[in-house]
């Protein structure tokens, strides 16, 4: 589920639009899906300005469209869902989710995986209902508490920083902005600051250790002698990390049809240095095969992966006493393929990443563990009793620090901690 667009328009009648877009945002990465799933039946979303036409049109909002047009307000046309299909640019843009409140006009267009003609129902487009989520969210956000313009005019200002937190690349995470809001604090930004395109603001608060624990039960109870009843219960423990377990640092230059490259990954002090396995791994999408590599490694060895556009650099299973290692090297391309490449416009730029792959057995970021002593099962017998834990790397990126201007991106560190 994600958003091609979103777009804020306040209605003013009586002015030669009847309308202005105090925000407007698109995500590339989601039209390029849009694409290809929708095929010929694709329509490319439109400048602010023909959309705004479109969309005032089509909601009857126009000051001289006061005439029946049968194209929109037949009786074949009523419309009960709030799902409009606007004509631009010589096609329909459908679906766009769009209604009026306090003024304010609040639209968007959900990516539909798949063609759209014939039209597929509604209720098989999931991301219609999370662009209404997205919506209220957005109208919640903006009228809470509203008392003037000024208020107002702060909060949607606030906004495309809010959007990046609670729906990065058009995916929606939370629709309660508010959240986002409190995470961000925006009075302590004086200056520019670099930070990763989906995460703003800064972190303030004392360092703190979270842990969550979940139990969910499931039970089948039949109330008859022959007939055993059942039921389980499972729980997880959820942890969130004091300190990232590597620090990177990744930086690619492209040439033409090479690209310069340069890592260091040092390992923090205080993580076990024995791993089961530890990886990097650097895409190169939306590019040729790899033709040549000159690379100097100060640790580990590299495996190049050409038709993938890929190299893995395998660590091994201990970093260095130095605790520091370090890659850097050319890479050069050849003729692009496009019928075998990846779609996404990603790891160009400054979304070029380097992604780590480890497990660390018998150790945890957090220090949490399971006391086999303290174990207590109530059943006949005595069982045996098993404890295990381990780190494990999930969604652990390092993105590019090298980003073109007047976009500066910095480096971002995910990971996980699973007992």
């Amino acid at each position: 589920m994600a958003q091609r667009a979103v777009w804020l328009i306040s209605h003013e009648p009586g002015t030669p639009l009847c309308g202005t877009v105090r925000f407007s945002r698109r995500y590339p990465t989601v039209e390029k899906r849009a694409r290809v799933f929708n095929g010929t039946s694709y329509v490319p979303i439109p400048e602010d300005g023909p959309f705004l036409k479109a969309l005032l049109f089509e909601l009857r909002l126009l000051d001289d469209d006061k005439d029946f047009v049968e194209s929109r307000d037949s009786c074949s046309h009523i419309n009960k869902t709030s799902v409009y299909g606007l004509l631009v640019g010589g096609g329909e843009l459908w679906p766009v989710v769009a209604f009026l409140k306090n003024n304010m006009i609040y639209a968007c267009v959900p990516l539909v995986e798949q063609t759209l003609s014939p039209r597929p129902p509604l209720i098989s487009i999931s991301g219609i209902s999370q662009s209404f989520e997205l919506l209220f969210g957005i109208q919640d956000f903006l009228h809470l508490g509203q008392k003037n313009d000024t208020e107002l005019n702060t909060k949607l200002n606030q906004l495309p920083d809010l959007l990046l937190q609670a729906c990065p690349f058009g995916t929606l995470l939370d629709a309660n902005l508010q959240n986002s809001l409190d995470s961000i604090n925006f009075a302590s930004v004086t200056h520019p600051q670099k930070q990763p395109a989906w995460k703003v603001g800064t972190y303030k608060g004392k360092p703190q250790v979270s842990i969550s624990i979940t139990e969910k039960v499931k039970s089948m109870q039949y109330d008859k002698q022959d007939i055993a009843d059942t039921w389980q219960v499972v729980g997880a423990v959820t942890c969130k990390v004091p300190v990232p377990p590597i620090l990177g640092f990744y930086q690619m230059k492209e040439e033409e049809i090479q690209v310069k490259i340069t890592v260091n990954l040092k390992l923090h002090e205080s993580v076990k240095n024995n791993f089961e396995f530890c990886e990097a791994r650097i895409p190169f999408y939306n590019r040729g095969p790899i033709t040549h590599v000159e690379y100097k490694v100060s640790f580990g060895q590299l495996e190049v992966f050409r038709e993938k556009s890929l190299l893995i650099w395998i660590i091994g299973q201990k970093f260095p006493k130095s605790m520091e290692i370090s890659l850097s090297g050319t890479v050069t391309f050849g003729a692009k393929s496009h019928e075998k490449q990846p779609f996404d416009e990603i790891c160009i730029g400054g979304t070029a990443y380097l992604k780590l792959h480890f497990k660390i057995l018998d150790y945890t970021l957090t220090g949490c563990y399971a006391d086999q002593h303290s174990v207590q099962v109530f059943a006949s017998g005595k069982p045996k009793i098993n404890t295990h834990r381990k780190l494990i790397s999930s969604d652990y990126y390092i993105w590019n620090s090298k980003a073109p201007a007047p976009i500066t991106y910095g480096s971002l560190l995910l990971v996980r901690c699973h007992n």
